[in-house]
């Protein structure tokens, strides 16, 4: 039985798989008009935000206009074999030999050996007993006896018990034969059967990670005709299909037609939907989408914007970010917390952080209430700024307004003071945090310590990083370069070494930089032995450092008056058959 039906504006259905294909390859974002930003300029635009501009509503009394999203329908024609085998028609035949006895399960009413044998052993059973061996089979993890068993019922009219068949599709699925599954599908709907969602699920989630659109989209128009409503996994799964193929536009007209025909406009699959146009294609085609989808009674919701807010300003985009922004109040929306969090992310991680103090005041004169997050961000603003002393004072007001701070709270704060050289006061705010709801953890000590490195207190960094890992906090690789460094700059390299074996031990990343530091200052005090030791571990190294990181290393030391200790190593690595012989000459460096 075979079908014809075309791509109206009004309904999806398929034709023709080629144009569909056709239409894949052209990979493009064919949208409607968009208004004109190009004249505008960044800074201007900030200007409008921090302004409050973008956020009046008197700009916005009315819905945007000249969103249209030209969807592209397309036509695909599929012919429809039999009744068993229509679902995936590359599913292998079977030959119906019976297999090695291994797969046999005795049914306890075997036929005679004078049973035909390209029927098997189960031809003459009944329903009931068929069914007995069945879930026999199944339950023994006998997947393909159980699907010749199943083909077999159903070339004798017989009906398999549905629980098992959906054990065997999962089973099969699960083992990467999909084809089979479908077929089964095919059979338990054919006598009356109705899968679960779950088990769909499964199956057109295989289909789509193997790249077959077409039978996944069969599969779900047989899916809602078996009775089995799509859900939003359902459809996330092939628009996520669709756009892995590049065809943003039929993604777009999937979930309209899906709308069109009665499912329920899940948010989650639209708030994908939107995720996806915005990403593949940008901003201002995805608000063009969400205007057509209204048409179809599919809105957004305020989530939604957040997302495009974050999205355009975090690329610097702020032309889209205030195009959000006004399409959002055009639909009676409100910016919330969310919303102004975002955006003063974004600005303070551009380095406007003038902007982000306006939006902060807007979003007081909103009466809405700082969050925890909205304080963080604020505190990282002012403190990449160098404003201690705000920092201080939005710590002091988020105290004041019950807004207990955190961890972050206070990582934040101790890089601040430790940058501006106050390391007493770090050291006595990390005393004060041991025993609370904010424990010091890794990060804190890290940047203790850090703040005590570059302040040259290399004794106290080492008793700090002793402290830490008496409270059971592993060091990590930032912690040893940290001391590591501190050790080299005040000339104790066989410390260091010490060090770069810990790392190596706990198999953490060690920078070329930090062999280079240790084995120059190692070879200008005359140890030799001990910089050769680091020298190994630079060879085991994982990642392995290539052959020029070596001559450099070689030419510092002997252009730097250390001939002997250069030609040591040199020798040493040609042992190592790191380099070759003629890979360096030592002759003519002056001495």
């Amino acid at each position: 039985m075979s079908y014809t039906t075309s791509f109206q504006p009004k309904s999806f259905n398929f034709h023709s798989w080629n144009d569909l294909h056709d239409r894949n390859n052209q990979g493009s974002c064919v949208f409607g008009t968009t208004s004109n930003l190009s004249s505008r300029k960044k800074m201007s635009t900030l200007h409008q935000i921090s302004t409050g501009d973008c956020f009046s509503t008197n700009r916005c009394c009315s819905s945007r206009k000249g969103l249209r999203c030209r969807s592209i329908y397309a036509t695909v024609s599929s012919d429809r074999v039999d009744e068993v085998d229509h679902a995936v028609s590359c599913f292998e035949s079977y030959t119906g030999k019976w297999r090695e006895s291994s797969e046999r399960v005795d049914s306890g009413k075997f036929l005679n050996s004078s049973t035909s044998s390209s029927e098997g052993p189960y031809v003459k059973n009944d329903e009931t007993v068929n069914n007995k061996t069945l879930q026999r089979l199944c339950d023994s993890g006998k997947l393909t006896a159980a699907a010749i068993m199943v083909d077999t019922m159903a070339r004798k009219g017989q009906i398999p018990h549905f629980p098992s068949c959906t054990n065997l599709i999962r089973g099969l699925v699960n083992s990467g034969r999909v084809d089979k599954a479908c077929k089964i599908i095919n059979i338990m709907v054919m006598s009356g059967g109705v899968l679960d969602t779950i088990t769909f699920n499964m199956v057109i989630g295989s289909l789509c990670k193997r790249g077959n659109l077409k039978s996944a989209l069969e599969l779900l128009e047989d899916m809602s005709m078996s009775g089995c409503s799509p859900d939003a996994i359902t459809y996330n799964t092939i628009i996520r299909c669709i756009f892995d193929k590049g065809d943003y536009n039929f993604a777009v007209s999937f979930w309209k037609d899906q709308l069109r025909k009665g499912f329920p406009p899940y948010l989650m699959t639209y708030a994908f939907l939107i995720k996806q146009v915005c990403r593949h294609c940008g901003t201002s085609q995805a608000l063009e989408v969400m205007e057509d989808l209204a048409r179809e009674c599919c809105y957004p919701d305020i989530t939604m914007y957040n997302f495009l807010v974050s999205f355009s300003s975090k690329q610097g985009n702020y032309e889209d970010t205030a195009l959000v922004i006004s399409n959002l109040l055009s639909r009676g929306l409100k910016p919330n917390v969310v919303t102004y969090s975002n955006l003063m992310h974004s600005l303070s991680c551009h380095g406007h952080s003038d902007v982000v103090d306006d939006i902060f005041k807007i979003m007081n004169e909103t009466s809405i209430s700082p969050s925890l997050v909205t304080y963080n961000i604020l505190l990282s603003s002012s403190c990449k700024s160098g404003s201690l002393d705000r920092s201080i004072s939005l710590y002091v007001k988020m105290v004041s307004e019950n807004c207990s701070p955190d961890i972050i709270t206070y990582n934040t704060l101790l890089n601040a003071l430790c940058k501006e050289g106050f390391i007493d006061e770090s050291i006595q705010l990390l005393r004060t945090l041991s025993g609370t709801n904010c424990s010091p953890g890794l990060v804190t000590y890290n940047t203790v310590i850090d703040g005590l490195a570059r302040m040259r207190s290399t004794k106290s960094a080492q008793e700090m990083y002793g402290e830490m890992v008496e409270k059971g906090i592993k060091p990590d690789a930032i912690t040893h370069r940290i001391l590591i460094g501190a050790l080299c700059r005040v000339y104790r390299f066989e410390e260091a070494v010490e060090l770069l074996k810990v790392m190596y031990r706990e198999r953490q990343t060690i920078k070329i930089e930090s062999y280079r530091c240790v084995i120059l200052g190692l070879c200008r005090q005359k140890k030799l032995d001990i910089a050769i030791q680091a020298l190994e571990l630079m060879v085991k190294c994982p990642c392995k450092p290539n052959g020029k990181i070596y001559d450099t290393l070689i030419k510092a030391l002997a252009y730097g008056g250390m001939v002997k200790e250069a030609s040591a190593l040199h020798q040493r690595l040609i042992k190592w058959k790191i380099l070759k012989e003629d890979s360096f000459d030592l002759v003519g460096v002056p001495t």
